[in-house]
């Protein structure tokens, strides 16, 4: 069991960021909603709920806080822009700064920086820009594929293609959330993700969360949808794979920059862990991978919160 130690005066103000302006705001409430408690029943009585829109500067202005807890999802609230606001307006924040906020909500731009490391396994992919022929771009990719949209969480926008006849489809319902799209070859394995936090600024893996959708893949009914998906924490696989997913989550998350808490996403084939993608603001509802995951390790729902809580002192 990892213990957790408060390190925040319990009388600090803390903004507990949600809503917000992308395509997650529902989840986001549900996952505000839950830290909000959480941090109540931690003793931290003057935290408060704070609906972010298009006032927030204001907001955080007017309610002078010592911190703020992010558990904002999507466009403006992981991609560096929240975090950047927060940075100008000197209030410390949990989880991820400006620059690992902003790579890592970029599919392309995450795989990009990852790469660099040959030890740890991507999948064949192409970037598609606005404009770019797409059928001469994948034409070296074997379908299977899926399209996915750079900068969006919850598997909004994501279509599986089957044949080229498909492609043009599947990349105009992607290129609906974002200009920029990344297509991958689609491969059947075991899906699970693995959560990184710190303690005391160290990072450490959680245990490994596989996931057995009810859906052919993990989308957003899977994702969000009691009963669509089955847990295994932890993950059937063997001892010498489990511990190489974790050696690589905190690899990743170290190379992008990360801090606080992220979720590294994999798809494992053949023995062959490729890390699909890091999620800088894990969801926090009841549902969610995160908490299951710090659970399997014998950190509560409230600890957990409360570790993340801890990284707003880190240095962004």
């Amino acid at each position: 069991m990892q213990e957790i130690k408060n390190v925040i005066n319990k009388d600090a103000k803390i903004a507990v960021l949600c809503g917000g302006m992308s395509s997650e705001a529902e989840i986001s409430m549900r996952s505000g909603k839950g830290c909000y408690e959480a941090l109540q029943r931690l003793g931290f009585k003057n935290s408060e709920l704070v609906v972010v829109d298009k006032n927030i500067s204001e907001k955080l202005k007017d309610g002078k806080y010592d911190y703020a807890y992010n558990a904002l999802h999507g466009k403006y609230g992981e991609d560096g822009c929240i975090q950047g606001l927060l940075e100008i307006l000197k209030i410390p924040y949990t989880g991820c700064g400006v620059m690992a906020s902003s790579v890592c909500m970029n599919k392309e731009y995450t795989k990009r920086m990852l790469s660099v490391d040959k030890s740890i396994p991507l999948i064949k992919s192409v970037f598609v820009r606005k404009g770019d022929d797409v059928k001469e771009l994948t034409k070296d990719l074997k379908y299977p594929l899926i399209t996915k949209p750079v900068c969006e969480g919850s598997s909004f926008g994501m279509t599986k293609v089957n044949t080229p006849e498909e492609l043009e489809s599947a990349y105009k319902e992607a290129s609906k959330y974002n200009d920029d799209v990344l297509i991958e070859e689609y491969l059947v394995g075991i899906g699970c993700t693995v959560g990184v936090l710190e303690d005391d600024g160290k990072p450490f893996a959680t245990e490994i969360l596989e996931l057995r959708p009810k859906n052919e893949w993990y989308d957003y009914e899977a994702k969000y949808t009691k009963g669509m998906t089955e847990f295994i924490l932890p993950a059937q696989i063997s001892d010498e794979l489990t511990k190489k997913v974790k050696e690589i989550a905190v690899k990743a998350f170290e190379i992008t920059g990360c801090s606080g808490v992220s979720r590294v996403d994999f798809l494992i084939v053949n023995d062959i862990p490729y890390v699909l993608e890091i999620n800088t603001s894990p969801g926090m509802t009841e549902t969610s991978d995160l908490p299951a995951q710090a659970a399997a390790m014998g950190v509560d729902y409230d600890h957990l919160v409360l570790a993340i809580l801890n990284s707003a002192g880190l240095n962004k």
